[in-house]
């Protein structure tokens, strides 16, 4: 029969890898491969359950006149044909009494049959468990008299296995969570010393390099190639890092907006997606089903029934339209593609929110705290400077997600349908863009003064007040390389541009984005620019993923022609080299988790040294010298005559280490007087003045002066001062 010869189809359809899972086949929506068919299709349903070999059919459509039909059944697997078969209905082995013939008008036929086992033995274990099957399935119906093609619907066929689980959008999650746990709490301790960043900026993987890492894959996802299904079900779990999480009261939410300000909700809905069937362009189906939107419905047998068929069929019937690119990622996540920009701007607008409640809600509580006690004197900080913690969590909030911000408002300004929407992506981009654009105008210029001043820019990171504001930009790089936020914010902007830009071209996505990974990763090895080698290491192997990435996704580009087995087989290696890397990235993150606690940002610990050190030699005397002759000067900064170190205890030899009577006066002197102009001047008002008596260097003619004595008392009792202690 028709249905058993599906079957027996669907069994050659899986021979990869194996997976252990439930003994299930089925297809998975179906789209129309006919134009002006006689019979329309409405709904196709059929599922084998290998565990009691029984087939469940629930077919409905309409026909505009009675035929009696032939079917032609096509299978393909990875590209490649395994199964053809013609059968009649109305033949005895393989009769449907619903289609014996295709009645005038509704028809709907569902029904259970069971399998023969000489079929049944014929499906390989391994074709129910390979995860995201490239497998399709094409029913053609014909005339019995003219051979003349009816209908044509073609269908994807899966076993209910696949990689896009939540398990693994909540283990990416909980990465991304585990390094924004640790940078938030490093951030806290920076507060409660003054608000530096405590160590955890130079820290690598930081919460920025996991979470743009997972917007790489996810933007991987939204290429415009021949994805094959395994990885565009693998890249639809990094979506939350790009700010696309369903919610189905914000999309109507913004369907209303959208209404209202010029937006076409009746093509590009929520209600409209979730009876869409989305087609891709390798020719695989996503139903309504599998978006999670509708229960599977029910049917009653019914033929040439007006009332009951009606109802039947009316509520199944579906939309479809073929996607790719961005939208095919955005939809696949229940999206519509009008609604993206607005999605992800009032999801950014929540996280900016909890975090401004999160900092007020959290100096609340030490005020309540004081009334009450005192609290440790490492909150004193944050106390202090709350509003510091906050701008700087919502500027690198800003950092962070540049690079989508950016696809996401070109992505509207190409597709979007409201004014309101693309007004709102302008004002977006400009304010993110701007934001990035002033905070590295105000570091180049600071830079500038500093090399001014003090011959290079090292300041940045010595003096606090520059630290405090600006070193989140900075803080993993080494001095001489501070200004290498500048090209990685350059490297975010370009990625957004490109992707948005020439969606629906994926071959010129594809080298576009290889050209800006390879240029990134040159950047990286040339300069090896991180204060620590670990950070070195780590980011240049991220690099390097980003950059093979993209080299294997050239190989779904459909203009070069290649084989659907490769592609595939491709798919299966990206995913294994992303989830190695994902895997890599949480155990660093628990690695440095470990090494917070015990190892301090090299930048900070050096500038407390320094700040130590001008402290305990402003203060030193002859009387009260601090044991200063026992100090190591090899661990002193040599500073010299550096501009620099201006707060470093200074010695000339009119100061007090030339003194006969200081019994310190045979010590190394620390440093030399440096020429400073106005102090400079000063000096020499002393040294040119006229000696006390006017012996040495008075002018000639003047009169003699009277010269400072020992005063002789001439007492009785006393023979004049000589020395003697009184």
């Amino acid at each position: 029969m028709m249905l058993p010869s599906l079957t027996t189809a669907f069994s050659f359809l899986l021979l990869s890898n194996v997976v252990t899972a439930s003994q299930i086949l089925k297809t998975n929506g179906f789209s129309s491969c006919l134009d002006g068919a006689s019979i329309t299709v409405q709904k196709a349903d059929i599922e084998y359950n290998n565990d009691n070999k029984t087939v469940i059919f629930n077919v409905a459509g309409t026909s505009t006149k009675s035929i009696n039909v032939t079917a032609q059944l096509n299978v393909t697997a990875y590209g490649k044909s395994v199964y053809q078969n013609s059968f009649n209905p109305c033949d005895s082995t393989t009769f449907v009494q619903q289609l014996c013939p295709v009645p005038v008008g509704q028809f709907s036929a569902t029904g259970e049959q069971a399998i023969p086992s000489e079929y049944a033995d014929l499906i390989p274990s391994i074709a129910f468990s390979i995860p995201d099957i490239a497998a399709q399935a094409t029913l053609e119906l014909k005339a019995l008299d003219s051979g003349e093609n009816v209908a044509c619907i073609s269908s994807t066929v899966e076993n209910g296995k696949t990689v896009a689980l939540p398990a693994v959008t909540y283990v990416a999650a909980g990465v991304a969570g585990a390094a924004l746990v640790l940078t938030g709490l490093s951030a806290i301790g920076a507060a409660a010393g003054g608000g530096t960043t405590g160590g955890a900026g130079t820290m690598s993987p930081s919460f920025t390099d996991v979470i743009t890492t997972m917007q790489g894959f996810a933007m991987n996802g939204m290429m415009s190639v021949n994805m094959p299904p395994v990885y565009r079900s693998f890249a639809k779990n990094f979506g939350f890092s790009t700010g696309l999480i369903p919610w189905g009261q914000m999309q109507t939410a913004i369907d209303n907006f959208r209404e209202k300000t010029g937006g076409n909700t009746t093509a590009d809905s929520f209600q409209t997606l979730k009876n869409t069937t989305l087609i891709y362009t390798d020719g695989s189906t996503l139903s309504r089903r599998d978006l999670g939107l509708m229960l599977r419905d029910e049917f009653l047998t019914a033929v040439n029934s007006t009332t009951d068929s009606t109802n039947t069929t009316s509520s199944d019937s579906t939309l479809s339209k073929t996607v790719s690119g961005i939208q095919a990622y955005v939809e696949q996540l229940s999206v519509p593609q009008s609604n993206t920009f607005m999605t992800v701007l009032l999801i950014v607008a929540i996280v900016i929110a909890a975090i401004v409640v999160g900092v007020l809600l959290f100096k609340v509580i030490l005020e309540t705290w004081s009334l009450f006690g005192s609290f440790p004197k490492s909150l004193v900080g944050f106390r202090k400077h709350y509003w510091g913690t906050m701008a700087r969590s919502i500027v690198q909030l800003i950092l962070v997600l540049y690079g989508v911000v950016v696809l996401y408002c070109i992505f509207q300004f190409t597709h979007g349908d409201s004014w309101a929407a693309q007004t709102l992506a302008g004002i977006t981009l400009a304010t993110f863009t701007g934001v990035l654009a002033f905070f590295g105008w105000k570091i180049w210029q600071t830079a500038r003064k500093l090399k001014q001043v003090d011959g290079d820019a090292s300041g940045l990171y010595d003096r606090k007040e520059h630290w405090l504001k600006y070193s989140l930009f900075y803080d993993s790089y080494k001095k001489d390389f501070w200004w290498l936020f500048v090209p990685v914010i350059v490297y975010m902007f370009a990625k957004g541009c490109v992707l948005a830009a020439a969606d629906g071209h994926g071959l010129s996505q594809t080298i576009g984005q290889l050209v800006i990974e390879c240029v990134m990763l040159g950047l990286l090895i040339w300069n090896r620019p991180y204060e620590r080698r670990s950070g070195n290491v780590i980011t240049i192997f991220i690099q390097v993923v980003r950059a093979l990435s993209v080299v294997c996704i050239l190989v779904f580009v459909e203009e070069l022609g290649i084989a659907q087995t490769t592609q595939t087989v491709t798919g299966v290696v990206l995913i294994a080299v992303q989830s190695v890397l994902t895997g890599v990235l949480a155990i660093l993150i628990a690695a440095n988790a470990i090494i917070l606690c015990c190892k301090e940002n090299p930048h900070r610990k050096r500038r407390k040294e320094l700040e130590k050190m001008n402290r305990d030699l402003d203060n030193l005397t002859p009387l009260d010298a601090r044991n200063s002759l026992l100090m190591d000067l090899s661990k002193v900064p040599n500073v010299g005559n550096d501009p620099k170190h201006p707060l470093m205890k200074q010695n000339s030899e009119d100061s007090f280490m030339r003194e006969p009577a200081n019994p310190y006066s045979g010590a190394t002197p620390l440093r030399e007087y440096r020429n400073m102009g106005p102090i400079e001047s000063q000096e020499n008002l002393v040294s040119g003045a006229a000696p006390l008596g006017g012996r040495a260097q008075s002018p000639p003619g003047a009169p003699r002066q009277q010269q400072p004595t020992i005063p002789n008392l001439n007492m009785p009792g006393y023979a004049g001062y000589r020395g003697q202690t009184y």
